[in-house]
């Protein structure tokens, strides 16, 4: 379907197209934010029919041929000057589309951001073999069988609404051991059945893999397909026309599909929004439960956030009546949910328990392991950091224990060198510490802060002598683990599905994740908390769950009642007193102090706006310079769209005057403090 023109054509002997003569076109070209435009070029006679608006071109900016994005062709422009020509069309497959170009629009005036950063995001890059691949439309499925969405309040509605075609908007809090990609698949292939198109967006590659293969077994193999960013670019693009053309109506992918071009929209979900994955790490940083629940609205398709927790966001879309909850009744998360027993364990009473020595578990966590594991289940153990002894303290004032060098944080790497154990180390420049020093005592005792999933794995091992240990996390993390008694040590998030479910869960170090000093510390360690236990067989079936937390926490307290929307409604009343998302818009202005003061003094801000700071980061720019500041601006909800206006608009007049500093500017960033 590619048009290619020729450069044989003189100047002097061009024409211009006998109708609309004049394309819009945007530029792939990172610009400057008062750059953030179309630019009118006119369309010679030989490449009228194959200029179709939404195509790939190429034309000469700045005295170089570059490739863009015809997005309209009109009569004529308001550019005085003398127009150039488009050069070449590139391809004449249309991968921007009307309906795709307004949700870039919208997305990139939601963050604030630049049209053309937006769109290089949305539309992958060209491989010109995949646009001569012909796939036939996939057949529509039947409708599947539903009733295992009876056991939750409106379930069988929010189906029925789905298949109806029906803008339905429903926060759906899935019950402990709960199949979810079963259950999405379902409500994906209810969709499907009434002809609608389906976009479920999940955090990583391996929850992508179990739930492409629910969705193939619900709507065949042909009426499915997966995006994720792993793919390679030919494959990638390949599988995004099929989507684009209209062969497939379910796609499933990671937050690189929230854009997928999707026919007919019926059905959007984001499955666990509160993870960070689901942020994009590229300008404007779009997330995909906000980029989503705005498809959803626009096109009148159904919407579903969902999740084993709950986030204040989530919250926020229930209370405001936007969406309606979908969760099981007390009596069928009782018969659901595992035993969950609370240990606030400190050095004291760790030093008198027999079994804190051998594997530095209380007993509860000791004897819930060793029944599971005699029951013939695997236990699963969750430890907040990879490593061995990822962060040291002394070992008498407990002040952190730094490097004479760089005073960056000491930690034991783990294993032997020369037949001794290895010493501490800078986590920072790699140094060794033999002869720590402490700098406030003078005390040469060192003590561990937190314990590393490697060192957890070891002491684990020879506590259950003969009993296999396996360990999932950083390069190496487990999709599944076989039925049978092992251990099975991981990082939050990396936990492998067990068959069967894991007869226990220990969740050690809970301080460790409730005390980072960030806002949505307490509401991430809890959807970690609530991913591991959903994990566990129900306690009618023996199964137990041992937090390592002081059990008058509120989200300890939220994990012992497994009541996540308590939590969440909890969260939300305290950051709307504290003024922060989601309970009023915020954007994070990053950089030096100067480049920060400049942008603020060009932002003029809505009537409700106030700006926090800047307070310095701790840290240096990319280029090792000077110290980086961020300062937060704020404004009410319903002035979060002026605010993103205001600050794109302060960007451009800044980028004017060409400034020696670049700012980074995020509107509702995950991280705050």
């Amino acid at each position: 379907m590619a048009g290619r023109g020729t450069n044989t054509t003189t100047k002097a002997e061009r024409t211009a197209a006998p109708t609309l003569p004049v394309a819009s076109v945007l530029v792939e070209v990172s610009l400057p934010a008062h750059l953030d435009r179309t630019f009118d070029y006119l369309v010679p006679d030989r490449l009228h029919e194959a200029a179709a608006v939404g195509c790939r071109v190429r034309v000469r900016f700045r005295g170089k041929l570059v490739d863009g994005y015809l997005l309209e062709r009109k009569e004529s422009s308001d550019f005085t000057g003398t127009l150039q020509w488009v050069d070449r069309v590139i391809s004449s497959e249309v991968v921007l589309p009307p309906r795709l170009l307004e949700l870039c629009r919208a997305v990139a005036a939601r963050y604030g951001g630049m049209l053309a950063d937006v769109v290089r995001l949305a539309v992958p890059p060209r491989h010109a073999r995949a646009e001569k691949q012909v796939a036939e439309p996939a057949p529509v499925p039947e409708r599947p069988d539903t009733a295992a969405w009876q056991r939750y309040q409106r379930g069988p509605a929010l189906l029925d609404a789905v298949h109806a075609g029906k803008p339905a908007r429903a926060v759906w809090q899935a019950l402990p051991g709960e199949q979810w990609t079963d259950r999405l698949a379902e409500a994906a292939a209810t969709a499907a059945s009434a002809g609608r198109g389906v976009l479920v967006v999940v955090p990583d590659h391996r929850d992508v893999t179990r739930l492409h293969a629910a969705c193939a077994r619900a709507v065949g193999e042909d009426g499915v397909v997966a995006l994720t960013s792993e793919l390679g670019p030919g494959e990638r693009y390949k599988r995004w026309l099929k989507v684009l053309r209209g062969a497939v109506r379910v796609v499933v992918g990671t937050r690189a599909a929230m854009f997928a071009p999707v026919h007919d929209l019926g059905l959007a979900v984001v499955w666990d929004d509160g993870d960070a994955m689901h942020s994009y790490p590229q300008m404007p940083y779009p997330h995909a439960r906000d980029v989503l629940t705005h498809r959803a609205h626009a096109a009148g398709a159904a919407v579903l956030v969902a999740g084993f927790a709950r986030t204040a966001e989530a919250a926020l879309l229930v209370e405001t009546g936007w969406a309606q909850q979908v969760v099981g009744t007390r009596d069928q998360v009782r018969a659901a949910a595992p035993r969950v027993v609370a240990i606030g364990a400190d050095d004291t009473q760790l030093a008198r328990d027999p079994a804190a020595r051998a594997a530095r578990l209380p007993s509860v966590a000791f004897d819930a392991a060793r029944a599971a594991l005699r029951e013939g289940a695997p236990v699963l153990v969750q430890v907040p950091r990879r490593g061995y002894v990822p962060a040291l303290a002394c070992g008498d004032c407990r002040e952190q224990a730094r490097c004479r060098r760089c005073a960056g944080p000491l930690g034991l790497p783990g294993g032997t060198e020369d037949g001794a154990p290895k010493p501490a180390a800078c986590r920072w420049c790699g140094a060794a510490e033999a002869a720590f020093r402490c700098g406030s005592c003078g005390s040469r005792r060192l003590r561990a802060i937190a314990i590393g999933a490697g060192r957890t794995a070891e002491e684990l091992g020879r506590a259950f002598s003969g009993v296999a240990v396996r360990t999932s996390g950083g390069g190496e993390i487990l999709s599944s683990v076989p039925a049978g008694p092992a251990l099975i040590v991981c990082t939050p998030g990396a936990e492998p599905v067990a068959e069967g479910g894991y007869g226990a869960a220990l969740l050690l170090d809970g301080r460790t994740l409730l005390s980072r000093p960030e806002l949505r510390a307490t509401e991430e360690a809890l959807r970690l908390w609530f991913a591991a236990a959903a994990m566990v067989r129900p306690a009618r079936d023996g199964g137990r769950v041992v937090v390592m937390a002081d059990s008058t926490l509120q989200p300890v307290q939220a994990l012992v009642r497994w009541d996540p929307a308590w939590h969440a409604s909890i969260e939300l009343a305290g950051r709307a007193e504290l003024g922060f998302p989601p309970a009023m818009r915020v954007a994070a202005v990053d950089g030096s102090p100067e480049a920060v003061n400049d942008l603020l003094d060009h932002l003029e801000l809505p009537g409700t706006g106030e700006v926090l700071g800047p307070v310095p980061l701790g840290e240096v720019d990319e280029d090792g310079g000077s110290e980086q500041e961020r300062a937060l601006v704020r404004v009410t909800r319903p002035a979060g769209r002026e605010l993103a206006a205001a600050l794109h608009a302060a960007q451009a007049v800044r980028a004017s005057h060409r400034p020696a500093e670049r700012v980074k500017v995020r509107v509702d960033p995950l991280e705050l403090l």
